[in-house]
């Protein structure tokens, strides 16, 4: 396969073609041939790694090194485990129960959910299978950033401040990802305070900041970005590359729903909000019952992961009715850009490279 190039300096330090990362979006969507496909197209595929077992994970890895032999990344979640003892409020017991009647689940007895795995078990996988890059989001990558970089692997973390990239750069990143305030999907930002929702900070205000305080270092754009004048606004700003959700969510080889896929096809650009109702943790995604049920009730969620776990059923169930009411439909701000087309991952690096190189050489479109 002819790979598209723009070379950058984040080309360069992942060793790909195109300067653009599929992001790792977690919960089954990220598919092996989904990022593969990315990477085969000269981008970096992510492996959304977060919630899998120890045993999927190193299936999806060893699947996708069959479908590539370009770079890959994986990407983890890193968080403290909650503090113990926990009690669920009861006007969040009345209202999960709610939405879980409404889908046909029982009742829930508020008895608090089980940790998940360890991330320790998870991480452990990676440095078996040699993964070439490795990325994290909602802390500094810490113990496993420093065993990723003994490995060989290069390391990616997020920032969703100019304070945190710093700390990323104090870690040895060898790249930041600016989280701008459009994106889809989880804030990553470090050290979250209970009930707050962190920076919100926009996407071109962000990404200037921190390629003209850290000009040595790869500086990635994620926030809104859905297409090749994305990309080009994002090298103009002096940012290396840029990050991706949104368009690949709905792309071919996605593994999102269908009801969840024809819902961001369906976007305004009103729809999206910024909610806790899911996981625990702030997160964009389009407005449905869920989260304004949850908005109207000003409830506070369990600490994340347990809240997560907490409406894992609701929105298996939902899955199954595909009633998009009740499901976690992460999207990013610029979801009413995407045209509602099948589009396979190769023809979405081709067309951001294209229509990018068209513009940063003067060319009209």
């Amino acid at each position: 396969m002819k790979h598209i190039q723009m070379r950058t300096r984040l080309c360069e330090t992942l060793g790909i073609h195109a300067p653009i990362i599929q992001a790792g979006m977690a919960g089954g969507i990220t598919s092996p041939s989904l990022v593969a496909a990315v990477s085969e197209a000269g981008g970096l595929g992510t492996l959304g790694a977060a919630y899998m077992s120890k045993d999927a994970l190193r299936q999806a890895i060893r699947e996708i090194k069959t479908r590539t032999q370009r770079p890959f990344s994986v990407n983890m979640l890193v968080y403290d485990p909650p503090e113990r003892p926990l009690a669920a409020s009861p006007a969040l017991i009345e209202w999960v129960n709610l939405m879980r009647s409404e889908v046909g689940l029982n009742s829930w007895d508020g008895s608090i959910p089980d940790d998940e795995e360890p991330l320790d078990g998870c991480f452990n996988v990676l440095l078996d299978e040699q993964v070439p890059v490795f990325s994290v989001a909602f802390s500094l990558p810490g113990k496993y950033g420093a065993a990723a970089k003994s490995a060989g692997m290069k390391l990616i973390g997020m920032a969703t401040t100019l304070e945190e990239a710093r700390l990323l750069e104090a870690e040895g990143v060898d790249a930041i990802v600016a989280q701008g305030g459009e994106a889809g999907g989880h804030r990553g930002t470090i050290a979250l305070k209970p009930g707050e929702d962190g920076a919100v900070i926009g996407t071109l205000p962000l990404v200037s900041l921190l390629c003209e305080a850290l000009p040595h270092i790869p500086i990635i754009a994620a926030g809104g970005i859905m297409n090749g004048r994305g990309l080009a606004a994002a090298l103009l700003l002096g940012a290396d590359g840029v990050q991706l959700g949104t368009r690949f969510l709905a792309c071919t080889e996605s593994l999102a729903h269908p009801i969840y896929k024809k819902s961001v096809w369906n976007a305004k650009e009103t729809d999206l909000t910024l909610t806790r109702a899911f996981s625990g943790r702030p997160a964009r995604g389009i407005a449905n019952r869920m989260t304004r049920t949850f908005a109207e009730r000003n409830l506070s969620p369990l600490p994340y992961p347990l809240h997560n776990q907490l409406t894992r059923e609701i929105r298996a169930a939902a899955g199954r009715l595909s009633a998009a009411d009740y499901m976690s439909l992460w999207a990013g701000q610029g979801a009413a850009q995407l045209n509602h087309v099948d589009e396979t991952a190769d023809e979405i690096i081709r067309a951001i490279v294209e229509e990018a190189g068209l513009l940063v050489s003067g060319k009209t479109i």
